[in-house]
């Protein structure tokens, strides 16, 4: 698995989010665990991909990453800087080494300010605060994303959809961040606008070094993507190997499922892979399963799946939270059934 020696441009230890119920005859006293002991890194210029189903934690672990949520337990460091009990006085100068894209591009900018004034104020982090010098950075900034200066002075109203979030991605490249995290940044697109933004963010990268952060369902998107890929489920990162591993085959059994159902672009392999349908539904993050979570749908429990919650531990030049993974007998997927040629 990747690691590198480089010293990680953000490392995320124990991550734990819970939101108390309110309201309810049986509210009182529960709580939703959204987020359940994550641990991540990622070194300068890597992108680092999360998936998993809708509900799964993904976007509680972004909001929280770069604090628009407040973990309730765990740690964030940036540049080895720990940033998660900081106040709001002491992380407004270190802000500007994180960003975040949001998925929805028409909610993300505020309609009453114009562009120059959106990417603008991002600059104030950076200590640049006169107008013309903000306005002319601005503009190539704008011209960097695939736009130009002639949007200065336009607002969010008068974009398209793909001409908003590269307004969003300058935005945030304003404050010269060292990481970003994208939060489903293109799911809102249409598909051919994707491939542009996409492309946009690989020579983006390649041109700063930026890591990301990269959240989405669309798993040949993150084959294309990514260095590495995380799978997480109901809170917790299930396996996390690199994108090669993961092409070649996935260990555990949510992740031969959730890839199973990807789309491939080749009909005969379609028709050649085998689809995974797992039993019963997702159960509530309100009340997870015991000992390991995804036993009450896996199609290899054993009991003490039911008894004892595995640890995410190395198997096969990766890491798997499964009790069997990578035994003698337990049934890897092959890459074509994991659908990652498409």
């Amino acid at each position: 698995m990747t690691t590198g020696t480089a010293s990680p441009a953000l490392e995320v230890r124990g991550l734990v989010k819970r939101y108390p119920v309110k309201g309810g005859l049986f509210g009182g006293g529960r709580v939703v665990h959204a987020l359940d002991g994550v641990t991540l890194s990622l070194v300068h210029g890597e992108t680092l991909a999360i998936v998993g189903e809708s509900g799964c934690g993904k976007s509680t672990f972004a909001r929280c990453v770069v604090r628009l949520e407040e973990p309730t337990a765990g740690s964030v460091l940036l540049n080895g800087a720990d940033i998660t009990r900081l106040g709001a006085r002491a992380l407004r100068p270190l802000r500007r080494h994180m960003q975040i894209i949001f998925q929805d591009p028409y909610a993300s900018l505020n309609p009453r300010y114009s562009i120059a004034s959106l990417v603008g104020d991002a600059m104030r982090l950076r200590g640049i605060s006169g107008r013309k010098e903000r306005r002319r950075r601005v503009a190539e900034l704008l011209e960097t994303v695939g736009l130009g200066a002639e949007f200065l002075d336009r607002y969010p109203h008068e974009l398209s959809g793909g001409q908003r979030q590269r307004v969003a991605i300058a935005r945030a490249l304003a404050a010269e961040p060292e990481v970003i995290v994208c939060d489903e940044p293109v799911s809102a697109l249409d598909v051919s606008i994707q491939a542009q933004v996409i492309n946009l963010l690989k020579r983006l990268q390649k041109r700063f070094g930026i890591a990301y952060v990269f959240i989405s369902h669309d798993l040949s998107l993150v084959r294309h993507i990514s260095d590495r890929i995380a799978v997480m489920y109901l809170g917790q990162i299930v396996e996390l190997a690199d994108t090669s591993a993961v092409r070649a085959r996935v260990l555990h059994p949510y992740s031969q499922a959730l890839f199973s159902a990807a789309p491939v672009a080749d009909p005969g392999a379609t028709a050649r892979k085998k689809r995974i349908i797992l039993v019963g539904e997702v159960p509530s993050p309100i009340d997870p399963p015991r000992a390991c979570r995804f036993h009450t749908r896996c199609p290899y429990r054993q009991d003490i799946c039911a008894e004892k919650a595995p640890e995410l531990r190395p198997v096969e030049g990766r890491l798997v939270r499964c009790h069997f993974a990578g035994e003698p007998g337990f049934p890897p997927m092959p890459a074509q059934e994991a659908a990652m040629h498409g």
